[in-house]
């Protein structure tokens, strides 16, 4: 085609049917299940290991909604697998009107959920992080504008996200934390999630992002917090001189290195879980300052606009020291989470050393 086109003298649009999984009958076969993957085996196409494994925690908390919600309607940009809808399993919902596949169009999803949530629906739209940075548009002026109650699934954020330049998203909480009358959320685990869901799809105020990370942990103790009472952080551990504040799945890296500091100093820190990325809760940032050197914010995205420089803007008239803590400003690929995590200065080893060095007994 090429061959026959490249000396003509007028415009031309060439439309190219391709093959997904040209070569290799297995994919072929299941063109869905083929759309991305880590390493496999080509002779027969089973995984080496290394790739996105899902557990149901969102899939589960759509399900239970549209089944108990007939105004409730979920819609995808061509990644159902995703959220769980393979098939089999979302014909069910797309005869009810409640599963909707607006195909590679991201910011119409974002417009019509907009429009579903002004005339009295339910409407959750979901895809993986990369893919909603084409929806910035829609987000400010479409939806947050007219502060319709949509809920958006922000899916694997992050560093435990997507590895690659073109589909990374180290940039969502710079997109999303300053939209004003949006509520994004960052949950740290299975159960903050599922009560974060049942208040984005119950409240009628604002619209609500969830950041769903690439790994949750399970506590195994349900989250009974009212997310109505906005901005209001979490204090998981209690202590004094100094506090990390630790978004989303670097919590876990907050709570070992206050473990570790009190092994080793007796030390005892305070560690803080923000849940709340578009506000701070300034009732408790002052309250730091009566005894409280050092405040650190931690998160797995890109410094610069992030979290943790509010919350240095906000010590910024006080003698408050502040320390942030996230992701180069750079297009970074094909890395490994806990080595970029390291490279930046988030790990227990380094982050000990650092309050050791900067903290006085």
């Amino acid at each position: 085609f090429f061959e026959s086109v490249k000396g003509i003298d007028h415009p031309i649009v060439l439309h190219i049917h391709t093959i997904k999984g040209k070569g290799l009958s297995y994919a072929e076969a299941n063109h869905e299940g083929w759309h991305s993957g880590g390493p496999f085996n080509v002779e027969d196409g089973s995984p080496k290991g290394g790739g996105w494994v899902s557990d149901n925690t969102v899939f589960e908390s759509l399900k239970e909604l549209l089944d108990n919600n007939d105004k409730a309607v979920v819609l995808n940009a061509g990644t159902p697998m995703g959220l769980g809808f393979v098939p089999g399993v979302r014909e069910e919902y797309v005869e009810r009107g409640q599963f909707i596949d607006v195909g590679i169009a991201e910011e119409n999803a974002v417009a019509m959920s907009s429009g579903i949530a002004k005339n009295g629906g339910t409407p959750v739209f979901g895809t993986f992080a990369p893919f909603f940075q084409r929806t910035y548009d829609q987000m400010s002026h479409d939806l947050c504008l007219n502060d319709n109650p949509a809920t958006f699934l922000v899916l694997m954020p992050g560093v435990y996200g997507m590895n690659t330049n073109t589909h990374i998203a180290l940039c969502d909480i710079q997109m999303f934390a300053h939209i004003p009358n949006l509520i994004y959320l960052a949950p740290t685990s299975k159960e903050e999630y599922q009560q974060m869901f049942k208040f984005a799809t119950t409240q009628k105020e604002h619209p609500v992002g969830i950041r769903v990370p690439g790994m949750l942990s399970v506590t195994g103790v349900p989250d009974t917090t009212d997310y109505s009472d906005y901005n209001k952080n979490k204090v998981e551990k209690q202590g004094s001189k100094v506090a990390i504040i630790a978004v989303g799945p670097m919590l876990q890296m907050a709570i070992d290195t206050e473990k570790k500091l009190k092994e080793e100093t007796g030390m005892e820190i305070t560690v803080i879980n923000p849940r709340f990325l578009t506000g701070l809760d300034e009732a408790l940032l002052n309250s730091l300052k009566t005894d409280h050197q050092l405040v650190i914010t931690l998160e797995d995205g890109e410094l610069i606009g992030g979290y943790g420089q509010n919350v240095a803007s906000f010590y910024g008239d006080s003698t408050m020291k502040v320390k942030n803590v996230g992701i180069s400003k750079e297009f970074h690929t094909d890395f490994n989470p806990v080595e970029l995590l390291a490279e930046n200065g988030m790990s227990v080893e380094k982050l000990t050393a650092y309050i050791k060095e900067n903290v006085n007994e």
